[in-house]
């Protein structure tokens, strides 16, 4: 994941984070900026690490595995 990268996703969440300022509740804010934050850095590291698999289950054949 390079710099740019980064700015554009936190970029992309900018908006839902300003819409919040407009919440009645506190819990209501903190409830939300929560779940906002936490796909946020959800989607970051996993750019950081690598593509996401479709099958979240399928389990990645080591080196060793394959050398048998």
């Amino acid at each position: 994941m390079t710099k740019s990268d980064f700015l554009k996703l936190a970029e992309s969440k900018w908006e839902e984070l300003k819409a919040l300022q407009g919440e009645p509740s506190f819990y209501e804010y903190e409830k939300k900026f929560d779940e906002i934050w936490v796909d946020y850095g959800r989607k970051a590291l996993e750019k950081s690490i690598s593509d996401p698999g479709k099958d979240r289950r399928k389990k990645k054949n080591s080196i060793a595995d394959t050398e048998q």
